[in-house]
């Protein structure tokens, strides 16, 4: 059985966290890399069933043979589906704690604690102009990042909820226990060896 090419789980690093697009382009090309062609995948893992030319119900096959038998889908699951999915924990969970840490390298801070210096000194009269006492301040960059992490955490329960679904109905004996409960036998397991 051939496993996909899983995307490499990325150096973890405040930098990785804090560019722009990595973090989200790690966890897209993971997902797609595993996630995506899941269905495509445990099909290919489906036995082919054996043709006899003196039996013709060999030309339609059951619908159990339908089904990835629950062996192969063990061993997919633990070499290639849990492992992606515990990278992209690692990452979210990693710039989870980056988010709520103190950021001493943030660029902006000096231009933030300027503005708000200016807007202190700011002398707004509200009847002539009722907007002008209106002040946004710039959103720190910690702020942004555990943003963009609690929307991906959230996009990734609906990618594995989905997934786990799809492997519910392929695997033989699939579907018994919820993707989280499964997830964590599997990382108990990993902890034994």
């Amino acid at each position: 059985m051939s496993l996909p090419q899983e995307a490499q789980p990325p150096a973890l690093t405040p930098q990785f966290c804090f560019h722009p697009t990595a973090l989200q382009d790690f966890l897209r090309l993971s997902r797609a890399t595993t996630d995506d062609p899941l269905l495509a995948t445990l099909n290919a893992l489906i036995p082919p069933t054996p043709f006899s030319p003196k039996n013709p119900s060999t030309l339609r096959p059951t619908r159990s043979s339908h089904r990835v038998p629950s062996a192969t889908c063990a061993t997919y699951l633990s070499g290639a589906l849990f492992p992606a999915w515990h990278a992209r924990t690692q990452a979210l969970t990693y710039c989870a704690s980056v988010a709520t840490s103190p950021d001493p390298d943030d660029p902006e801070l000096l231009a933030r604690q300027a503005e708000g210096m200016r807007d202190r000194e700011r002398v707004v009269d509200e009847r002539l102009d009722p907007y002008s006492g209106r002040f946004f301040p710039q959103e720190p960059r910690t702020e942004e990042l555990a943003r963009k992490v609690r929307a991906e955490r959230g996009i990734e329960g609906i990618v594995r909820g989905r997934s786990w679904d799809v492997i519910g109905g392929r695997c033989e004996g699939g579907g018994g226990v919820g993707w989280e409960e499964a997830v964590a036998k599997w990382e108990s397991g990993r902890g034994r060896k």
